[in-house]
């Protein structure tokens, strides 16, 4: 029965995600189809991620985590091609968790093996599932904020955060304001829930730097409204939100307007934001761009997006030895090459 299940002729990419909190496996066949996205969270008690008690997460979960993957996917070990991991970037701890998991499956099923950078996975599976060919991302998380577009051979950074990244600033606000998850809801979700009821537009600082931004300042002025009890938490959240959302649409709108793009990509955990979304789809249509906001599921960090992005590696012989699979804590977007995005489909 199970044989009768699967598709033989197909070959399929295990991937592994774990940079920060989400420990992740994904299955995806080599035409592109998701078999499996599994994910196991790490929430902390307080305050924010703790890469040493999150990689004791990871590691706590991975077995349950990768069988569970297996079984929604309907395939044994024995039936995958390519094991792909999370190289970089991330939280040192986290990174060589999955990684280590990732050189054990490797080596045991003698697989070949495929390190993936972070980023790079956030545009592919953006790309695949929403059918986009060369656009515009705006890719906001709690761990990185990037404007990007492909020209010569990389996705190259057109802005980014010199400080700390808006996923961040959020969750960092929400925790000073008080706010804790409300059943397994995301600080974030809740920062805008509450923006929503807000009226008043209160000044904050609001800092592009050329094409890049900063994030702490409006952070550090918002935690001061908080303390001084001069405003309703809501107005100090929708002038949060509108700030922060307006320095990312101003920066994704020129990088837009310079490289001619027909298509921009908003993806990352703060994507889901329907404020952001609408900002950033009102901007593209006075452009003449198409919007499109990548859905949740793999927005998120996922092993989808690992899986993915190890077979068009895969595909270009883009494969490491084991012994040479260290992670790299700070792995640039830019600094990776991107072989299967041909001239013919780009602006």
């Amino acid at each position: 029965m199970y044989k009768s299940l699967i598709r033989m002729q197909d070959r399929y990419c295990l991937g592994i995600e774990s940079t920060a909190d989400d420990f992740g496996v994904g299955i995806v066949s080599f035409d592109g189809e998701v078999l499996a996205n599994v994910n196991d969270t790490y929430i902390p008690p307080a305050g924010g991620i703790h890469p040493r008690e999150a990689a004791r997460h990871h590691a706590l979960v991975a077995g349950k985590v990768l069988a569970e993957a297996l079984k929604r996917a309907g395939l044994r070990p024995e039936d995958l091609a390519v094991i792909a991991f999370s190289q970089g970037p991330g939280l040192g701890p986290c990174l060589r968790t999955g990684a280590t998991a990732a050189r054990a499956l490797a080596s045991y099923l003698n697989l070949p093996l495929v390190g993936v950078n972070h980023c790079v996975a956030h545009i592919e599976i953006g790309k695949l599932v929403c059918g986009v060919k060369d656009p515009i991302t705006l890719y906001v998380s709690g761990g990185n904020t990037i404007v990007s577009a492909f020209a010569e051979k990389r996705y190259r950074v057109f802005g980014e955060t010199l400080d700390i990244a808006v996923g961040n600033c959020f969750d960092t606000f929400a925790r000073e304001a008080g706010l804790r998850r409300d059943g397994g809801k995301p600080l974030g979700r809740i920062v805008e829930e509450i923006a929503s009821r807000g009226e008043k537009l209160i000044p904050l600082p609001y800092t592009v730097k050329g094409m890049d931004l900063s994030f702490s300042g409006l952070l550090t002025s918002a935690i001061s409204l908080l303390q001084g009890g001069k405003y309703r938490i809501e107005d100090i959240c929708f002038s949060f939100q509108e700030t922060a959302f307006s320095m990312l649409t101003e920066v994704t709108e020129r990088a837009l307007a310079y490289t001619e793009k027909r298509e921009v990509l908003l993806t990352g955990g703060v994507a889901a934001n329907r404020r952001l979304q609408t900002m950033i789809e009102k901007m593209a249509e006075e452009h003449n761009a198409s919007f499109h906001a990548v859905p949740k599921e793999y927005a998120l960090d996922n092993g989808a997006m690992i899986a993915w992005t190890g077979i068009l590696a895969f595909k270009h012989s883009l494969t490491i030895p084991i012994e040479r699979s260290f992670v790299k804590l700070k792995w640039r977007l830019d600094e990776v090459e991107i072989p299967w995005v041909k001239n013919e489909d780009v602006a």
